[in-house]
Parts: structure tokens; C-alpha cells; sequence
């Protein structure tokens, strides 16, 4: 998942401006928000006068429209993307003892949600292209302990779950999709996140291409078995007010979050063909420079557009940006395996090369809705100085 706070990745300071004189922001809600402006106040005035907050129309017609946008049959609201990856688990039976197959290379909740239903993370090595999980390695981690098989859709792009959903079946395991970067994201042959596995988590962080205004995020599923006890697993465990069949937790997404989702759902589709727009000016812009671009992909939703530098030019590729007024994010500084909260999984430096080897060379570039074509023209401009004045080593 992506990082839930600003100051999770390297970002680049204010600098003087760079082409425009105006200063580039990672991402700009507010920007995307303007034209919506009335909309979104209209639909925040409505929640305030209905006094109804918690759980309420609003959230079940939010849910209705985002199945419907997404070809799913049940969305479930809950409070973050976070809490959608925890009451998943819970909802399947994840628990002490049993073992969750992951990627090392992705926001820290992702193994953070396997740790705190008491289960381990074992983590297999991404692709080098794309970043995302290595099918092979994932199968080749799955062990009699293996409850469950989670894919992290990275940066906006499915993740090969064709490549891995065989071997789950064959043990009678679900396999999740971790989606809190690609909601709308389609894979080969045209399936889309969301449906791909047994259930999926959104988060709509700010910064997310469904952004709410806080923390929110939804369950997608296919079947209403774990529909029905996310349901209740995000109301402590209750079927009904004041009983509780199970221990849940309080994961609920409020009214507000979703009048206001309801109103950004409306422009989603229109906001990623723009996020794609965007990808492909950046790939033509930097094309023939000694940088691994993201692949090619029409199903990518682009959350972001992350290059990989030579390890000794990453962070002054980004400083020289910064100093032109440009700010980037590195996604992600430390592979998952290296945190110092898993160190008691026992890995070692070493122990995922790729994604070792992806800590040191990520940047993220800026890329938004409401971000002009001219800025990517600005940026890539930016990049080709740097590399020039270096003689493109």
C-alpha cells in the first residue's frame, strides 16, 4: 500500500520554480477538487443536515455505485485500506499459526495487517520490471502453513494473479489482492482489480485516485459469505445492535467520506484516462535516457510513475528536481523485510535482491488529474538537464 503520510518518502524541497516559475507538487487534492467544489459542498451540507454520520444511506449508496463502477457484487465501506486488509484476513480465518504469502516490496501495512491477525508474512521477491510479485517465487514460498496468498497491485498495475491463483487452488487457499493503488486497474485480457482473487482492498487516501477527505477504504468481493462477515466484522463482530457472534473491530467508513467518494466516483473514469495520458507523455519524454522506465501497459491506472536511477544518481536526481521546484517520493525507501518491526521474521540483507535493489533506485514523479501536459513536458525537460550535464552516465 501506498504510504499514508507525506513524509514517508524522499520528498523534494520548494525550489525556485522550474520552467513556469510555479513550484510542482507530488499531488495536488485540492487542484483535482476545484471543479467539484460546489458538488462536494453541496454533498458535505447534506450529511450535516441529515444527522445521520455513522453507517447510513450515504455509505450504502456509495457501496452500490462502487460495485457497479467496478463489476463487483458486494463493496463493503471500511475505515482505511488498512482495516480492509485486516478485516479480509479475519473475515477468512487468518490467524496464529498460519503463514501469508507477500511481497517485500510495498507500504508497510500490507505485512502489518498479516502481523496483527497474528499470522507471518513470508515474503517472496518481485519482478524486476514491473515490480510486483514474482509468480514463480510466490509459488515457490507457498508451505503446509500457507493460509492465504496476498498480491500487491503496485503503482497502479496488476500483478500476474492469473500466474499464481492455480497453485492456491490446488491447496484450497484464497488468494487477496491488495488493490489500494489500482482501483479501475484491468489485467491481460481485460479482468479487473477487484475481481481477480476472493477479496480485494481499497484504500481511498487523499492522494489515491479515488481519494476521500481522511482515511476510508472498501472490501471487494464476489462472494457474499465474506461479504456478509466483513459486514459484521467491521461493527465488532455484531449481526444485529448489542449482539456480537464474533470479535470484530471498528472499521466503519463514515457518512461524510462517502457523500463525498459518491461524488468523486462520477469522474473517476475520466480522471485515469487523464492519469494515462500523462504516463504516456512521461515515457515519451524520457525515453533514450539511462533510465528503467515502468513498462508499457493499457490496464495500468498509474498511481504513480516511478523511474529507476543508478543507485549513486537516485537521491541527486531528486534533489536537482527539488531545486527546480519539483517534488518527488520514494516508493519505497526499505524493502519490508528490512523494517525494524519485522525484525523478527530473521531475513537479512540479501534476502530479496530485487527488492533490495528497488529501495535504492525508485523516484516517483509527479503525475495527478489536474496536472497540465506542458508540467510532464517541465519535468521530463528537468530530467534530460541532469543527465546531460553528466554526459547521460
Amino acid at each position: 500500500m501506498a504510504p499514508e503520510f507525506r513524509g514517508a518518502g524522499l520528498t523534494a524541497p520548494p525550489g525556485p520554480g522550474a520552467g513556469s516559475g510555479r513550484a510542482l507538487p507530488f499531488a495536488d487534492p485540492a487542484a483535482d477538487h476545484a471543479p467539484l467544489s460546489a458538488e462536494l459542498e453541496a454533498a458535505a451540507a447534506r450529511v450535516i443536515r441529515s444527522g445521520r454520520y455513522i453507517l447510513g444511506p450515504e455509505v450504502g449508496a456509495f457501496e452500490t455505485e462502487l460495485a457497479a463502477a467496478l463489476g463487483v457484487a458486494h463493496a463493503i465501506g471500511v475505515s482505511s485500506g488498512t482495516d480492509a486488509l485486516i478485516a479480509i484476513l479475519m473475515a477468512a480465518g487468518v490467524g496464529p499459526g498460519d503463514e501469508v504469502v507477500t511481497s517485500p516490496f510495498s507500504f508497510f501495512a500490507t505485512a502489518a495487517a498479516i502481523v496483527r491477525v497474528g499470522a507471518r508474512p513470508v515474503f517472496a521477491d518481485v519482478e524486476p520490471t514491473t515490480l510486483n510479485i514474482d509468480p514463480e517465487a510466490a509459488v515457490a514460498a507457498m508451505g503446509p502453513r500457507t493460509k492465504a496468498a496476498l498480491v500487491v497491485h503496485l503503482f497502479g498495475r496488476a500483478a500476474q494473479t492469473h500466474a499464481i491463483a492455480p497453485a492456491c487452488a490446488a491447496r484450497g487457499i484464497p488468494l487477496f489482492e491488495d488493490a489500494a493503488q489500482a482501483i479501475g486497474a484491468s489485467a491481460p485480457g481485460g479482468r479487473r482489480v477487484g475481481g481477480l482473487g476472493a477479496a480485494a482492498a481499497l484504500s481511498f487516501f487523499p492522494t489515491k485516485n479515488l481519494g476521500a477527505f481522511g482515511d476510508g477504504g472498501a472490501v471487494l468481493t464476489g462472494d457474499a459469505e465474506m461479504a456478509a462477515r466483513v459486514r459484521r466484522l467491521r461493527v465488532h463482530g455484531a449481526d444485529r445492535k448489542n449482539h456480537h457472534v464474533e470479535v470484530g473491530g471498528n472499521f466503519r467508513l463514515d457518512e461524510l467520506q462517502a457523500a463525498l467518494l459518491r461524488v468523486k466516483l462520477a469522474h473517476l473514469s475520466r480522471w485515469t484516462e487523464a492519469r494515462r495520458a500523462l504516463g504516456a507523455a512521461y515515457r515519451r519524454g524520457l525515453g533514450g535516457l539511462p533510465l528503467a522506465l515502468p513498462p508499457e501497459d493499457p490496464g495500468c491506472v498509474w498511481n504513480q510513475f516511478v523511474v529507476r536511477a543508478a543507485p549513486a544518481q537516485r537521491d541527486e536526481l531528486a534533489r536537482h528536481l527539488g531545486a527546480h521546484g519539483i517534488a518527488t517520493e520514494v516508493y519505497y525507501p526499505q524493502a519490508l523485510h528490512l523494517q525494524p518491526a519485522l525484525a523478527f521474521l530473521g531475513h537479512g540483507r540479501g534476502a530479496f535482491p530485487v527488492a533490495e535493489r528497488a529501495a535504492t533506485e525508485a523516484l516517483a514523479l509527479p503525475l495527478h488529474p489536474s496536472l497540465a501536459p506542458e508540467r510532464i513536458d517541465e519535468v521530463t525537460a528537468c530530467i534530460v538537464q541532469f543527465f546531460e550535464g553528466r554526459g547521460r552516465r
